[in-house]
């Protein structure tokens, strides 16, 4: 007759195998995992930026300020910022911030502009879309005094471009 028990030392060496062929399987699925999100989340960049803008046609100003500080915190490189002039971003960013009627949403819609502006070819895009008139005409902050150094900052950085453009 064969009894089954294990000695100690057989019982320590199955554990430690299933110990390693545990590690081996999270192992293979982190790197699945990660190849997997490598491939989707640029795909998934363009989509949140098109939500983003999208969030600016809403009338309500949360949606327009939570769509302006998104498009603000994707705006980190110029392929970015042109990405989103080419989705209209800029243009609805001047259209959000010359209806503004409160401090709070001009202070998202002039950070975001202060964000893509950025870029040389976005801040032409953006002196397109008249968004030196928008700032000019955007009355003093009652609030905020952040939205008065951001209108000082994105005058001197369009009126900077428009200067070298008529100096080329």
């Amino acid at each position: 007759m064969c009894t089954c028990t294990l000695v100690p030392d057989e019982r320590a060496m199955e554990e430690e195998a299933e110990k390693k062929i545990g590690w081996l399987f999270k192992l293979i699925f982190a790197g699945t995992a990660t190849i997997v999100g490598y491939h989707i989340f640029p795909y998934l960049g363009d989509n949140l930026i098109q939500q983003s803008v999208s969030l600016l046609h809403v009338k309500d100003p949360l949606f327009k300020r939570m769509g302006a500080s998104r498009l603000a915190r994707f705006a980190t490189d110029d392929e970015r910022r042109m990405k989103i002039v080419e989705m209209g971003g800029a243009q609805k960013l001047v259209d959000m911030l010359g209806a503004a009627t409160d401090d709070r949403t001009r202070k998202e819609a002039l950070n975001a502009i202060a964000a893509i502006a950025r870029a040389d070819e976005a801040a032409r895009a953006l002196q397109s879309a008249g968004a030196i008139l928008v700032i000019m005409a955007t009355p003093e902050a009652t609030e905020d005094a952040e939205i008065d150094k951001y209108k000082a900052k994105l005058l001197s950085r369009l009126g900077d471009m428009k200067f070298d453009e008529n100096s080329s």
